[in-house]
């Protein structure tokens, strides 16, 4: 019943963990357990649970999609009469009923990720993984697919993987980010929002002059600091930082409205996901890039040669010692 959004940057280490959970790569430490299941110790019972669209679909191109799937759904273990309803079934909710017959070769991109999505479907697993459902698509391909992902996550538990993070806010409500294979965030996206937007930081445009807003300012004790940002035509614009305990919005507001001061404009600061986002994973990968920078660090770089060296530059070198 949730659709969970999969976050990182290229290298983070999304598609192996996908692989490991699913059972397509070993792992060297640690353990997954699906639905009571350990991927390792009972590898057909948790891998019933599951259904997996890679970032590349593994279609047969020369088989139509009803082959393919109808292949599919017996390698799963589907029993024939069955099989045949559920390929018919996973056709109409995935939408690709049109293109039954037609070789998969002859298929768009966004018809592919279809048939990939509905191949995830087959055997009625209660868990769905999709790793860059959308890439490549169009925009219109992109609508459909994400409508479909939101459907599907009313019955299943659904896993997405992306960097693209619009996409994520626009069909997931539970987000986990990971930066160089270590979870940093794992919230829904409201709490994300919530947590990370306690910045104590509030913009104010209003009709007067510097040293009025500043004695305005100065009158409020929760404030620590007032920036000016522009000043124009009789209007002024600040940064206003304060204690996130204590929100001076509405004194501010009663302040000016006493001395007859017009606020055009007054808004707190917001980190959009995409901010979050990064600063979320640009905090590790410094940890981890000091740490890495530090072991590597030659003890004598005496004996150094650089890999691409300015042979203009040596060569006026020696012509000036032998001068």
């Amino acid at each position: 019943g949730k659709i969970y959004g999969f976050l990182g940057q290229n290298g983070a280490g999304k598609s192996t963990t996908m692989n490991i959970i699913t059972g397509c790569l070993a792992a060297t430490d640690g353990s997954v357990t699906v639905n009571g299941h350990d991927i390792f110790k009972s590898p057909i019972e948790a891998k019933k649970k599951i259904g997996y669209l890679p970032e590349i679909p593994p279609l047969y191109n020369d088989m139509t999609p009803f082959e393919y799937l109808t292949f599919v759904a017996k390698a799963k273990g589907v029993n024939s009469e069955l099989a045949y309803r559920q390929v018919k079934e996973t056709m109409e909710v995935t939408q690709i009923s049109d293109v039954a017959n037609r070789l998969i070769k002859t298929l768009s991109k966004g018809y592919k990720q279809r048939v990939g999505i509905a191949q995830a479907l087959l055997g009625s697993p209660d868990i769905v993984i999709l790793d860059e459902p959308t890439v490549g698509l169009d925009p219109r391909q992109i609508t459909e697919i994400r409508a479909l992902i939101r459907k599907l996550g009313e019955t299943k538990t659904v896993i997405i993987s992306s960097h693209i993070l619009a996409e994520i806010s626009e069909v997931c409500n539970h987000v986990i980010v990971i930066s160089q294979g270590k979870i940093v965030a794992d919230a829904s996206i409201d709490q994300l929002e919530s947590s990370m937007n306690n910045l104590g930081k509030v913009r104010i445009t209003a009709k007067c002059d510097y040293e009025t807003a500043a004695s305005v300012f100065n009158s409020v004790d929760s404030i620590n600091e007032y920036i000016e940002e522009f000043a124009d035509e009789g209007y002024s614009r600040f940064t206003v930082n304060f204690d996130p305990s204590n929100d001076p919005c509405e004194e501010l507001f009663f302040a000016f409205a006493e001395k007859k001061i017009a606020i055009v404009d007054m808004s707190h600061e917001r980190l959009t996901l995409e901010d979050i986002f990064l600063k979320l994973t640009e905090t590790v990968s410094e940890v981890v890039d000091d740490e890495a920078e530090a072991e590597d660090a030659p003890d004598d770089d005496s004996d150094y040669t650089p890999l691409f060296s300015d042979s203009k530059n040596e060569a006026t070198e020696e012509e000036e010692d032998e001068e």
